[in-house]
């Protein structure tokens, strides 16, 4: 079990396939999403959700941890961000099955109240984007020693990571995933360090929500 992690706090379409595709590059094991505790237990890099809501969780129950937020110019987040919840809309709100119940949480309790009105206001969703990154930084605040923000479309970022992670700087950018509103890059990716973010389908239970 690997019990110091790496955290990816980015929301949705900020580029955290991208960045975990990086991180395999860069010899990490790497889950994008983690619905499993066996997940937990072999990823160091874990990205997406359950992790853009939990990381204050997470921070107490992986101490020593590194911590990464993903910011991203609105004007080319919005339409981005708004395709996907389009098509999310159904399996997030359907009483009768969809998306596993810690995707579901974690979406509708960024985008709350997560209506079809609400997730077609740019102005809602800017609205959403900012509170996250500002309760992030609020949190993080004084911590650069394990916590950093990064925009990855900017020229420095990467070599920002690999300082941040204390890696020798190997590679100078970030391959693009995920353009177009295609958003299934990282189940294309083949790599022996990928960790799978569920047990053939199946969540479990994880350790870090049953602190008292």
């Amino acid at each position: 079990m690997t019990n110091q992690k790496t955290f990816i706090l980015g929301l949705p379409r900020t580029g955290t396939t991208s960045i975990c595709s990086k991180c395999l590059e860069l010899g990490f094991t790497v889950a994008h999403t983690a619905y499993t505790q066996k997940t937990f237990n072999n990823a160091e890099v874990i990205a997406d959700t359950p992790i853009f809501t939990d990381f204050q969780a997470l921070d107490e129950y992986y101490p020593n941890s590194k911590f990464i937020y993903l910011d991203r110019d609105l004007s080319l987040w919005l339409p981005s961000i708004k395709q996907l919840l389009q098509r999310m809309h159904h399996n997030l709100t359907r009483n009768d099955g969809g998306f596993n119940p810690y995707l579901k949480r974690c979406y509708l309790q960024i985008f709350s109240p997560f209506t079809l009105e609400n997730i077609n206001n740019d102005q809602f969703l800017t609205d959403c984007y900012l509170k996250h990154k500002k309760d992030v930084s609020d949190y993080f605040l004084n911590r650069d020693n394990d916590f950093l923000l990064i925009d990855i479309s900017q020229a420095e970022s990467l070599n920002q990571l690999q300082c941040f992670l204390g890696l020798d700087k190997t590679s100078d950018s970030f391959e693009k995933l995920n353009r177009g509103g295609k958003v299934t890059a990282w189940k294309d990716i083949k790599h022996p360090s990928k960790v799978e973010s569920t047990h053939k389908g199946r969540i479990s239970t994880l350790a870090y929500l049953q602190q008292d």
